[in-house]
């Protein structure tokens, strides 16, 4: 199914006004039954990622994590079972996961007296049950399993889609009997920079879509909804490299 800018634009508008929950989801697609959960989760996932970068600075001053750790910890003083992060990162619109790792860099900070690292903080948001405080490690859980955009489990699903549609992608040129090298024989050749397969012997595509009647070269696999802002990224970050080989 092709979707028009207008029905984009439906969709973003409306996603101005809700937190970006799994009931919010539901909400969506109750609201616009034609369109597939997966675009609906891919716009969702890619307008609050917007909001987040437009907001981000605001919930890492000095003030701001002082007051959401102060937060915490009156919380789960009154109750250490209940998802006090979780609601916090609700009620301030961010997500649970980020909010997560400002309350235990913050914490380490306290009890170790050093900075955390980097790779010691992800770690734990993988497996919060290295963090030694049972109550953090629990509300950090909580979190983690209840973001639907950023996090660990969200970083997996991504990554595991992605190689997902690349297999499906390999598997339609095989079929075709299209002759291509991918990202692994590109780059035992010395590219530095590749996309997901490059045509030996380019094809024309006859289709009714944007790119009817034009040569393709090259095929780069991105499982995720196309909105302007993302394909005007992708072609500064990569097409445009892979476009200059062609």
């Amino acid at each position: 199914m092709i979707l028009t800018k207008a029905q984009y634009d439906e969709i973003a508008q409306c996603l101005v006004s809700v937190p970006p929950t799994r009931q919010s989801l539901r909400k969506l697609k109750q609201r616009f039954p034609s369109q597939s959960q997966a675009t609906l989760l891919s716009i969702f996932s890619q307008e609050y990622q917007k909001h987040i970068k437009r907001t981000h600075g605001k919930h890492h001053t000095l003030e701001a994590i002082e007051n959401y750790y102060q937060r915490y910890l009156n919380g789960v003083v009154k109750n250490g079972a209940a998802p006090v992060l979780l609601e916090l990162a609700n009620e301030v619109e961010y997500a649970p996961s980020l909010m997560a790792r400002i309350i235990l860099e913050r914490f380490l900070q306290e009890h170790d007296e050093t900075p955390p690292s980097k790779s010691v903080i992800n770690s734990m948001l993988r497996d919060p049950s290295q963090i030694p405080d049972g109550v953090l490690a629990n509300q950090v859980y909580q979190c983690i399993v209840n973001d639907c955009c950023y996090g660990p489990l969200v970083d997996c699903i991504k990554h595991a889609i992605g190689h997902e549609h690349e297999v499906l992608l390999r598997d339609l040129l095989l079929e075709k009997n299209l002759s291509f090298l991918d990202e692994d024989q590109l780059r035992a050749k010395g590219y530095d920079k590749t996309p997901d397969f490059i045509l030996q012997v380019p094809v024309v595509m006859l289709c009714p879509l944007a790119v009817e009647g034009h040569i393709i070269h090259w095929i780069e696999s991105k499982a995720s909804f196309g909105d302007e802002c993302s394909h005007h990224a992708y072609l500064h970050d990569q097409f445009w490299s892979y476009w200059n080989r062609s």
